[in-house]
């Protein structure tokens, strides 16, 4: 486990981890040092991130009660048309379709934070990233593995090239990125959107994006969604972000009366079936912003949550309509600075590298987070120009009072808020120091697949890690849970990144197990 006074730095890849504390050293505070990581993470690992990609963050200012928090996730195209999709057969978007990529939010998303938040300038901030792509990287496990997976769609994409040629521990170099990064840092948002990047995206997708959907800015200060419990306030992201699932999740397991035993199988059913009770609803409220059916201001409620713990049976798992499958290509990262300003960011093309579908010349992929949206008419986040689609992003941040508590996400598509539960529990819940937390075996609840249209309640479908004790699996099949082992650590299952500070200001943090890039360091 990693401790200090002063700044810390925690990311899925050391390449990242290394330019935060760069940034730090070099008088940065923590919002530079967070978008200097994001930057890098997406040179060096564009299976996860990218500035194809969206981007949400929540930043704690010193002495302030309520966090900022910037929704940079992009809309749907004005050209976009459902009934099209509809009426050519379709009941979901493809993955390369020209809807499923939305306005790329992740430029916009820097550009808003470093000019609200950030010390250093933005040439200042990227030059890690641009030197990296610029140069060269050694490629990792994973970079490899997704793009030989995806050799073939991927064959006459030019953004993709120099990731198919690589090998395990060869250099990669992104001289295309490394140009475009150039243009942000020296243009900004402007010579991003509105310049040669911009036209290649409207371009890919064949004028769906147009060149007003490029000029309209992506990055939107929103309030942020916030619930009381085990004595720190847990703060998220509002919808379009399914990020209320976690800490909302918290909230009703304390309504449980749940204590942390980890060789009680009631400790593990409470768990499961709090998250599993409040996650059925997901796909009708985590939708554009102006279409939530519920009230933002009463989303978390105490009494909406005492009406959620209410509806769970202590002895037995309940039939629930289950969140639909999504995959995620996504890097949470989060910065605490010797100041005592705390970012928790996450950034993502969601399905891995994302649409498939490259931007010219430029250097980047884009992503297909339009894949959130559904196709049935009338329902909340039917796709339609302008809207934002469903996002799995569900980054954290926990205060007590006026000072930070923690910041806390993963990635993990549709069971980031299962994740962000599990170890928001054993580290505010149970008092268990981070590198204890990121040891303990995890569980996800597994969507039932195959279903379209609309959803049919079910029963629970849990998976496990490896070293979960026989009577815990025994007395879940007990309580009704479908179990399904797994045949290993899972590193989709993370890598969690989490901060805690302590009631001394130390900032205390662990590196996941599950995934080998994953990196802590202190500046």
């Amino acid at each position: 486990m990693t401790g200090s006074p002063g700044g810390v730095v925690s990311t899925p890849h050391t390449l990242s981890t290394r330019a935060g504390v760069q940034i730090l050293q070099a008088g940065g505070n923590a919002v530079d040092a967070a978008i200097a990581a994001c930057a890098v993470q997406g040179v060096v690992a564009p299976e996860t991130c990218g500035i194809g990609g969206d981007l949400f963050a929540l930043v704690h200012s010193p002495g302030e009660v309520v966090p900022l928090a910037l929704n940079a996730s992009g809309r749907a195209g004005s050209g976009v048309d459902a009934a099209a999709l509809r009426a050519a057969g379709l009941d979901e978007i493809p993955r390369s379709h020209p809807a499923a990529i939305p306005v790329p939010g992740c430029v916009d998303g820097w550009a808003a934070l470093s000019s609200r938040l950030g010390r250093l300038g933005l040439a200042d901030v990227l030059a890690p990233a641009i030197r990296l792509a610029a140069e060269g990287f050694p490629a990792n496990d994973e970079l490899v593995a997704a793009f030989r997976a995806n050799a073939e769609a991927l064959a006459g994409v030019e953004a993709a090239q120099p990731m198919l040629a690589a090998g395990r521990g060869s250099t990669v170099a992104r001289e295309q990125l490394a140009a475009s990064l150039r243009l942000v840092a020296d243009g900004g948002r402007a010579a991003f959107y509105e310049g040669a990047p911009g036209r290649a995206i409207s371009a890919a997708v064949d004028g769906v994006i147009t060149a007003d959907d490029l000029r309209h800015v992506q990055a939107d200060w929103v309030d942020p969604l916030s619930v009381d419990v085990w004595g720190a306030t847990g703060w998220t992201m509002p919808p379009n972000s399914q990020g209320y699932l976690g800490i909302g999740g918290c909230a009703v397991l304390d309504r449980l009366g749940w204590t942390d035993d980890p060789a009680d199988p009631q400790s593990w059913h409470l768990q499961i079936e709090a998250q599993r009770a409040l996650a059925a609803e997901r796909d009708d409220v985590a939708v554009d912003p102006g279409r939530v059916p519920v009230a933002l201001d009463r989303l978390l409620d105490p009494a909406r949550l005492d009406a959620v713990a209410a509806s769970v049976d202590p002895a037995a798992a309940r039939d629930r309509h289950a969140p639909a499958l999504a995959a995620g290509g996504t890097a949470y990262l989060c910065v605490v600075d010797g100041d005592g300003m705390g970012v928790s960011l996450i950034q993502s093309n969601f399905h891995g590298i994302g649409s498939l579908v490259g931007a010219g010349s430029t250097g980047f992929l884009l992503q297909d987070r339009g894949r959130g949206f559904s196709l049935l008419p009338g329902h909340p986040g039917e796709l339609a120009p302008g809207r934002r689609p469903l996002h799995t992003l569900s980054p954290t941040l926990w205060t007590h009072g006026t000072r930070l508590a923690m910041v806390l996400g993963t990635r993990g598509g549709h069971v980031q808020p299962q994740l962000v539960q599990q170890v928001a529990a054993s580290v505010l819940g149970a008092g268990l120091d981070p590198d204890e937390a990121q040891a303990r075996p995890r569980w996800t609840i597994e969507p039932h697949e195959g279903a379209t249209g609309t959803p049919v309640p079910s029963g629970s479908r849990v998976r496990l890690e490896p070293d979960v004790p026989a009577r815990i699996v025994d007395g879940l099949r007990r309580r009704g849970h479908d179990v399904v082992p797994a045949d290993g650590p899972q590193p989709g299952w993370g890598p969690v990144s989490v901060i805690r500070v302590d009631d001394a200001g130390w900032r205390l943090s662990a590196r996941d197990p599950r995934v080998a890039t994953t990196a802590v360091a202190t500046a």
